[in-house]
């Protein structure tokens, strides 16, 4: 009788673990799904307007493929509507700034980040470290990997490094395809320069192929096309490529687009504060009406950053899916 009641249990327990996990296969998919038509979404309006413009997701790298699996079929449609990969923290800063990522968490990502690139995708690294060792260390690494690196020695990403004094492969060329790229500089809050001149000034003595900048000098200055023009201008005579930074999984509420109501009378994509970055808000990305924010019409994000002159865009908070999973 204990043997049968035994027996009983157990295949009950199986149940409700093969249930759990069925639910979660109905849920996850979901999600993912709904940010790789969101990115896709975006490209397609983008390129409709400017045909050779770049998209290149930062992080949530796990949903190039269906199942979210390393050795799982590729998500087509997806890869067709990007150019790249960012992915930050790969060697240095997943737990703490200026310190080696665990290697678990790095090969890890590194499986992802191998076949994006296999598949044809540069890879663009960001490592955070400031020890000048770990910054040669990152370069080196990356480099043997075939992935384009920047090592930032601010998380704020509020400055143009010391070291090096030349950006790792420097080069004279005239950069016009991300394929191209051999460095870049990641350089999204121009706060700390006096004025937009100024912080122009600072890029343009510099020659790096690749610069990811944002829209705005601050919450309501806006680069203008031919100010664009400028910075496309390396140091050395050759061109870099600009791509706008432009967060897709939050709403930040320094943005020409926030209304102070909505604090008050949220709006139904609009959800909790990041508690680890105010002014950040989680938003359901999958809402027609934030989607109508950031692309699709002449008043969106994407149309500025166009008609700003950029030559793409770099989203962010695409692993936006793992807060509703």
């Amino acid at each position: 009788m204990k043997l049968k009641n035994h027996n009983y249990l157990i295949c009950v327990f199986f149940v409700l673990v093969i249930a759990s996990c069925s639910k979660e296969d109905d849920i996850d998919p979901l999600y993912r799904q709904r940010m790789r038509e969101f990115v896709t979404g975006i490209s397609q309006y983008a390129r409709a307007n400017q045909p050779d413009f770049i998209v290149i997701p930062q992080n949530g790298i796990e949903i190039i493929t269906d199942d979210g699996e390393s050795n799982g079929p590729l998500n087509h449609a997806y890869m067709q509507a990007i150019d790249g990969h960012g992915q930050e923290d790969l060697f240095y800063g997943y737990n703490n700034d200026n310190e080696l990522t665990p290697v678990d968490d790095a090969d890890y990502l590194q499986t992802f980040l191998d076949v994006s690139k296999n598949a044809g995708k540069t890879i663009l690294v960001t490592d955070y470290c400031s020890d000048r060792n770990f910054m040669e260390d990152s370069y080196t690494r990356n480099f043997e990997k075939g992935y384009v690196s920047f090592a930032a020695d601010h998380r704020e990403l509020d400055n143009i490094p010391s070291y090096p004094s030349q950006p790792f492969n420097s080069n004279s060329d005239h950069v016009n395809t991300l394929a191209q790229v051999k460095n870049f500089l990641y350089l999204i809050n121009p706060g700390g320069y006096p004025s937009k001149g100024a912080f122009i000034n600072a890029v343009i003595q510099t020659n790096y192929d690749l610069l990811i900048m944002d829209l705005f000098f601050d919450e309501i200055t806006q680069f203008t096309q031919f100010e664009i023009s400028q910075i496309k201008a390396k140091a050395n005579g050759g061109v870099r490529l600009v791509v706008c930074y432009m967060s897709i999984g939050e709403a930040e509420d320094y943005r020409y687009y926030w209304q102070s109501s909505w604090e008050e009378n949220r709006p139904e994509w609009l959800d909790k504060e990041n508690p680890d970055w105010e002014g950040n808000y989680k938003v359901r990305y999958w809402i027609k009406e934030w989607q109508d924010i950031i692309y699709g019409n002449d008043e969106s994000y994407i149309k500025k950053i166009i008609e700003a002159g950029f030559d793409g865009v770099y989203l962010d908070i695409i692993e936006a899916y793992e807060y509703y999973e």
